[in-house]
């Protein structure tokens, strides 16, 4: 489904229609905001349009019909190359991917520019992300892009632009990609979980943040259950530690690592949140907490801290919002 930031596919259209297609595009933003499922339909859009644009009607959609949608689906489009983090062990594709995109994987690219395109009159190169290319890779990549072979369209998907070498992004044209309005969001969601609730599409739109791909990385983790939580928190303050002592040894077992880490995701924002309907001394104890959060779920994160100590602890943050 695409919705959102039209203003960035609107661009790229325009230059496609206008016959001066620059040859490398950077897709920047959030994760999760749709930037590689675009590059995708783009990639098949350009490839479909330099081959066979007479089953093409207007927008972005390539027919299945299309041979060019069979060669895509088949991974065997001679025209098109995609290069993401592979698997650690080829053999067992389902678990952890590689750290980076290898300079051998952009080495494994020079055949497909030796020669010219072969069914369309366009060839593209989808990376998904140049974040992750290793540093060879990203040398080896820019003499392409200071030399690009003839027909040749890259996609570059970026998350963190500003970690890139300053030569590639002065390479590319910029294609900026911003969190989409909630109501996009919900209608994504709706879309790809029809059996959730309203309350938990609620939910997931919240932790979400803008993010349709973040938001439903927290599906099916009852996020609407914590967010019931959290607010109770800050309305009564819980003086008795019973709501955050049930929510430490709820998410504090092993088997609980997603709702935790969901948990961790979404409290520094809920604080946020309830910070901005405050004023005076009620702001400042926000804050304060917000900036807390903040770091103990950076720190639990990237220190392995004990998950139900860590649970106890931020939701003690969110105890402070309660009247005082």
């Amino acid at each position: 489904m695409l919705l959102g930031n039209e203003s960035a596919r609107d661009a790229l259209a325009a230059a496609m229609a206008s016959g001066a297609l620059h040859h490398a595009w950077l897709i920047a933003g959030p994760e999760g905001v749709g930037k590689g499922a675009f590059a995708r339909i783009a990639a098949a859009r350009m490839l479909a349009e330099g081959s066979e644009p007479q089953k093409l009607g207007p927008g972005w959609e390539v027919p299945e019909t299309t041979q060019t949608a069979h060669l895509i689906a088949a991974g065997a489009h001679p025209d098109y190359r995609e290069l993401v983090r592979l698997p650690k062990d080829a053999a067992k594709p389902e678990e952890a991917l590689a750290r980076s995109i290898t300079i051998a994987q952009v080495r494994s690219l020079q055949p497909l520019f030796a020669t010219k395109p072969s069914l369309s009159s366009r060839r593209v190169v989808v990376i998904d992300s140049i974040d992750d290319l290793e540093r060879g890779g990203a040398n080896a990549l820019l003499k392409n892009l200071e030399e690009p072979p003839a027909g040749t369209i890259f996609l570059l998907v970026s998350h963190a632009p500003g970690q890139l070498l300053p030569t590639i992004r002065s390479r590319c044209r910029l294609l900026r990609f911003e969190p989409l309005p909630a109501e996009q969001v919900a209608a994504i969601l709706r879309s790809e979980l029809p059996q959730a609730s309203a309350s938990e599409i609620e939910a997931l739109v919240r932790a979400g943040e803008g993010s349709p791909g973040r938001a439903l990385g927290f599906a099916g983790l009852d996020l609407a259950a914590l967010e019931g939580d959290m607010a109770a928190l800050a309305e009564t303050g819980d003086p008795s530690n019973a709501v955050r002592s049930r929510l430490a040894k709820l998410l504090g077992a092993k088997a609980a690592q997603p709702r935790y880490e969901a948990f961790l995701h979404r409290s520094p924002s809920f604080i946020a949140e309830r910070a901005r309907t405050r004023s005076g001394e009620g702001l400042r104890v926000a804050l304060d907490a917000y900036a807390e959060a903040r770091e103990l779920a950076g720190a639990a994160t990237g220190l392995s801290l004990d998950a139900g100590a860590t649970v106890f602890e931020m939701s003690g943050l969110i105890a402070r919002l309660s009247p005082r």
